[in-house]
């Protein structure tokens, strides 16, 4: 196979960037993914070298040329280099490889390296099961292991064992793009999300497969010597297949969560409660709490940090079981989490996440759930994720309230009032406790002129400001303007 029968996919939708008609006939003898800086060591003659190019940088054109020399130098066939990360191919990498006489193709970012990849396996070398044994890095008995590990519906915890065995004790990870620890090799240490989320030592491979920007897996080293990147990219495939084969589980754990949270949002029947809880894996005994979010898929991947925690989500909320012995405050984990998913968002959007109050039984699900969808309109850019619990004041009361309500609410009892003087006399007059000398020094004004805007203020908006309810109204009023 050659660099041109790729070309000439019109699937992958690739673009030759750069190639002399000689150079894109080699022949290819496999292929490589990798986002080191110096990936010569790991190369052998005749592949393909797929690069996301996370490692370039416009401000050291030296990184450029040693990153492309070292592909010239171990003899590669091609730089199929990926546009998702920057948006393009960069010119000076396009001028270093014809510098080095290394054919560059553009990968766009609707393509996946695994595509790619596929596309040469089944050209070249066939699917899994078929590939002759000398083209395979993996030994032929684990490989033999995994597809009955597959098969049988094992987890990525014994796949990942499995896979590395051989290898001898080398830590091992797979996570997902905020950092949560799907898998790791028995001597591997634990790795905090919060560390694991930047990590950016040693190899990372990715797992090419349908999935959320906040769960996206990658195969993670420490150690970038620790096993050759053929390796990797074949237990990379194990588990690419892992997650296809749960798509359709997934899916059907959601249609579950989702009949539940429909079952909340009405009145619903205690025996058709108890049915939907059962068939969502949850217990029919609480206690319960409902979590809202603007992006479900943030949410599941928020959720799945939380270890010990039964939970089942629909298409924006979930319904968790909080087990009464557990010392977790489980707002506050998520608090401390939401930064990670939030890093993790497609450019342009803003995760966020409200909370309803934990309910002892079924019967307080479906207020939990009206609670959760207040707190969420209470978030904001600043505090993007809200428990019920934390509206303890009037301002943030008001912050659940609608902002198209809020804005008729505050027009219509402030209107008379315009923008100019009355307004801000009242608004002084509410913050200094409604003592007329403190408002007159704030205002600089003489005594008898603030008892008389109060007055004017009073009889245009016809509240009376010794009343406390009157007072409120007036005051709720500027905060929702």
């Amino acid at each position: 196979m050659h660099v041109l029968d790729l070309l000439q996919s019109d699937n992958l939708g690739l673009t030759l960037l750069w190639g002399e008609e000689a150079l894109l006939g080699q022949e290819v003898s496999g292929v490589t993914a990798t986002d080191l800086e110096d990936p010569g060591r790991f190369l052998g003659p005749g592949e393909l070298v797929l690069s996301g190019l996370v490692w370039w940088s416009d401000a050291d054109p030296a990184k450029t040329d040693r990153f492309v020399s070292a592909l010239a130098e171990a003899g590669a066939t091609a730089l199929l280099a990926g546009e998702e990360t920057h948006g393009r191919v960069p010119d000076e990498l396009i001028a270093a490889c014809r510098a080095h006489r290394v054919p560059v193709v553009a990968v766009p970012a609707r393509t996946s390296f695994r595509s790619v990849t596929e596309a040469v396996y089944l050209r070249q070398w066939g699917d899994l099961s078929r590939r002759p044994t000398r083209i395979f890095a993996l030994p032929e008995n684990v490989r033999g292991e995994l597809s009955r590990l597959l098969e049988s519906g094992a987890g990525p915890a014994e796949l990942l064992d499995r896979a590395c065995a051989h290898l001898g004790r080398i830590s091992c990870y797979v996570l997902t793009a905020s950092g949560r620890t799907v898998a790791r090799t028995p001597s591997a240490p634990p790795l905090p999300a919060r560390r694991a989320a930047v990590a950016r030592d040693g190899l990372s491979l990715r797992v090419e497969a349908d999935g959320s920007p906040y769960d996206a897996w990658r195969l993670h080293l420490p150690d970038a010597d620790a096993a050759p990147p053929r390796v990797l990219h074949e237990i990379a495939e194990v588990f690419a297949q892992y997650r296809d084969r749960g798509a359709r589980r997934t899916a059907a754990e959601r249609a579950a969560g989702q009949e539940l949270i429909a079952l909340l949002s009405r009145e619903a029947d205690p025996a058709a409660l108890e049915e939907a809880l059962t068939a969502a894996g949850l217990p029919t005994t609480g206690p319960y709490r409902v979590l809202t979010a603007t992006s479900g898929e943030a949410l599941a991947e928020a959720l799945g940090h939380l270890e010990g925690l039964a939970w089942t989500a629909g298409d924006t909320a979930a319904v968790l079981h909080e087990d009464p012995r557990a010392q977790l405050d489980v707002v506050a984990e998520l608090r401390g989490l939401w930064p990670l998913l939030r890093a993790c968002a497609p450019q342009g959007s803003e995760p966020r996440l409200g909370a309803g109050a934990r309910t002892a039984g079924p019967e307080g699900l479906r207020a939990s759930l009206n609670q959760a969808a207040f707190a969420l309109t209470a978030t904001d850019e600043d505090a993007p994720v809200r428990g019920v619990e934390q509206l303890d004041t009037l301002a943030e009361l008001l912050g659940g309230v609608p902002p198209e309500v809020r804005s008729v609410f505050g027009t219509r009892t402030l209107g008379p009032l315009g923008d100019g003087m009355l307004r801000e006399t009242l608004e002084v007059f509410l913050a200094n406790n409604c003592s007329w000398a403190r408002t007159a020094e704030a205002l600089h004004l003489h005594v008898n002129t603030v008892h008389y805007r109060i007055e004017r203020v009073e009889a245009l908006t016809g509240r009376d400001l010794s009343r406390l309810d009157h007072k409120l109204d007036l005051y709720a009023a500027l905060r929702c303007a």
